[in-house]
């Protein structure tokens, strides 16, 4: 940086995903455009999030040959809170539920998520248009001495908190008063209606904040170390920025970070404001929907961990497709098709690279056999996890299991029976287990498009699977290469299916099982008799994955529109966490509980009036004061604010009724960074 011009901005992106953290240095230009100067990897480190971002981030600084110090935003997303729920982790938290009673947990998981976590149950809440009912907060005064000892924090949650908070706020004041704990009220996360899921929602985060806590901490203390001093964002599961504070009091919405974070990235690379987004990765495929430059939300709210949450994330659609999958062939059939996913195995490829001739020569051993053998190819090796988590194996399990080592073992050597493989995979499926096998990835590397491990063995892994026999007692394929191609044909195929299968359910049209009918019964519709069946998108697809250049090259003729695969594809959900933007909500709500009384219940206050229009007036006037708060503490000093009113009225006898009246101000803008 020798220029005599003042550089641009230097802007660090962080994602941490399940198997490999990213980092980004991006150099924001005049106008929102920037330049990528450099990426990097990391293995993922979950016992400490920290020293994978570390080995990240010194990477990208190594590359670049930047300061740190110049570095004026730092900005991450994180599959922490999602695979923290997903694992059913976090901390134990007390829940205080007001107004409601015992049979209230059985509604929405609410029983379930709570677990064996302490429940207080106190008289009080509010009715439909805010009238309280009496407040009794004996039972939890009683118990607080008690829960100081042996709960990380509290979640409190009244009956009607929306229409009037004030029930939360007096239990919120007494806890913080006697324990000092941290407390999550239900109003302070979302104005829906429907209790039990609101308290799930407030519960769930509640547990979450020690966790991000740490995250957030130990994220600050390594900047500290690098001298880096600039502010630190959090990507929203809406792929929203936050600043770190605020998502520590809010944990909760930072479910899927992640996908989010890449969907932004996705707009910010090509520019594309309405698009299908599809991300692909060793295990899974991820599709979502851009519209309008903003990716499509789940109006019912976010499911993570079997729990459906009020927390407004991306509507995102997960297969059990990648470079990965396990490759096999369908039940039946003259000529049966290529079936891949939805388990991930270990590539033969991969293995052979770890391992050398323990498989390679097994694969060896197999190709020299006369006839192809039921398990050719195929390999079991434990995953190396901590020996009490196989505690409670069966008898049969624990005989198989102690048999298994960490060098791969060839399936035909291992298992002697039927019930055997019935036996491994329920040590896979307990996590102590992996299979290897043949994958996208082994016939990427037989083809020569992919070359980062040992392209001998997945060879030899397409030569075994191409011996194996069709409903004709024919080999599969006639070459190595030939069962390559196959396989990677299937797997662009099934990712147009996949991605169908998002639009269709996007249009109404949901469920795997619907899509094909569903095609068919349209053209149907559209042009009876004979006819020639099509199906186009109406927008393109934007390929995500450092696999995407190579599966998604077949994707336009499949899906009747084009595939747009970023130059810097690889990377982009740690791109999408710094070039978002904050955005940050208010509401307010004017009902009338009697004729000629209007209740304006907005933020922790209520107050009547008896003219509509004093009350809509303060109440447009309270949520800006309150949406511009939040967008500071949200990490933006340039907000813009928006306000849209909704009015719910009637018309009786040719008069008008007003019923009730939904006032939401919406503030964005670019995180302020350091100077």
């Amino acid at each position: 940086m020798t220029s005599s011009h003042r550089p641009h901005p230097l802007f660090l992106g962080i994602d941490t995903g399940g198997t490999y953290t990213d980092a980004v240095l991006w150099s924001e230009e005049p106008r929102g455009t920037g330049t990528v100067v450099a990426k990097a990897k990391s293995l993922t480190t979950r016992h400490d999030l920290a020293e994978g971002i570390s080995g990240a981030v010194d990477a990208v600084l190594d590359k670049a040959h930047v300061d740190p110090a110049a570095i004026k935003l730092v900005s991450m997303s994180t599959t922490l809170a999602t695979n923290a729920l997903v694992e059913g982790q976090g901390g134990r938290v007390a829940l205080v539920m007001i107004g409601f009673s015992e049979a209230d947990l059985g509604r929405d998981g609410l029983k379930t998520a709570l677990g064996t976590d302490p429940l207080v149950l106190c008289e009080g809440g509010h009715d439909v248009h805010g009238n309280a009912r009496t407040l009794d907060l004996a039972p939890l005064e009683a118990a607080l001495p008690e829960l100081e000892k042996s709960v990380s924090g509290f979640a409190v949650c009244a009956y009607f908190a929306t229409r009037n908070p004030a029930h939360e706020i007096a239990a919120r004041d007494l806890i913080r008063e006697k324990t000092g704990l941290p407390v999550t009220a239900s109003h302070e996360l979302s104005a829906k209606l429907g209790g039990p899921r609101r308290a799930l929602t407030t519960l769930l985060n509640a547990r979450l904040i020690a966790m991000i806590d740490r995250l957030v901490a130990a994220t600050e203390g390594f900047l500290e170390k690098r001298k880096i001093s600039a502010p630190l964002m959090v990507v929203r599961g809406d792929g929203a920025l936050v600043s770190a504070e605020f998502a520590r009091q809010r944990p909760i919405e930072t479910i899927l970070s992640g996908p989010a974070a890449s969907l932004v990235g996705a707009r910010h690379m090509t520019g594309l404001d309405n698009a299908v987004v599809s991300d692909i990765g060793g295990t899974t495929t991820d599709v979502a929907v851009l519209d309008h430059g903003r990716p499509r939300l789940d109006p019912e709210g976010a499911t993570v961990g079997g729990f459906r949450t009020m927390v407004e994330a991306v509507a995102m659609r997960t297969f059990g497709l990648g470079g990965d999958s396990e490759v096999a062939l369908e039940d039946g059939g003259l000529r049966p098709r290529i079936k891949l996913g939805p388990r991930r195995v270990v590539p033969l490829a991969l293995a052979g690279m770890v391992h050398g001739e323990a498989v390679t020569g097994e694969l060896e051993r197999q190709l020299r056999a006369p006839n192809p053998g039921r398990m050719d190819g195929r390999f079991a090796v434990r995953t190396g996890v901590p020996e009490r988590l196989a505690a409670g194996l069966t008898p049969p399990e624990a005989k198989l299991y102690e048999a298994i080592t960490a060098v791969p073992l060839p399936l035909d050597r291992l298992l002697t029976s039927n019930a055997q493989n019935a036996t491994l995979n329920r040590l896979v499926s307990r996590g102590l287990v992996h299979v290897v096998g043949f994958t996208p990835s082994d016939a990427a590397h037989t083809l020569g498009r992919q070359a980062n491990w040992d392209e001998g063995a997945a060879r030899m892994g397409a030569e075994l699977f191409a011996r194996k026999r069709d409903g004709r007692g024919q080999p599969i394929a006639t070459t190595p290469e030939a069962l390559a191609e196959r396989v990677l044909a299937a797997l662009t195929r099934i990712s147009a299916e996949v991605i169908l299968e998002t639009a269709f359910a996007e249009d109404g049209l949901d469920g795997a099982a619907t899509v094909a009918h569903a095609l068919v019964q349209r053209a149907v519709d559209a042009h009876p008799g004979i006819a020639r069946f099509t199906v186009a998108l109406d927008r393109p697809v934007i390929g995500l994955g450092a696999s995407a250049p190579l599966h998604y090259a077949g994707l336009p003729p499949l899906l009747g529109n084009e595939c747009v695969v970023p130059e810097d594809t690889d990377v982009a959900n740690a791109l999408g966490a710094v070039v978002g933007q904050v955005r940050v909500t208010a509401e307010a709500r004017v009902s009338q509980p009697k004729e000629g009384l209007f209740r304006l219940a907005v933020g922790e206050f209520v107050r009547d009036f008896t003219d509509e229009d004093a009350a809509m007036a303060l109440a447009e006037a309270e949520v800006r004061a309150i949406v511009a708060a939040k967008a500071r503490d949200a990490g933006t000093d340039a907000a813009e604010i928006e306000v849209a009113t909704d009015f719910k009225v009637s018309t009786v006898e040719g008069q008008r009724m007003f019923i009730e009246a939904h006032v939401v101000a919406t503030a964005s803008g670019r995180p302020r960074i350091a100077v």
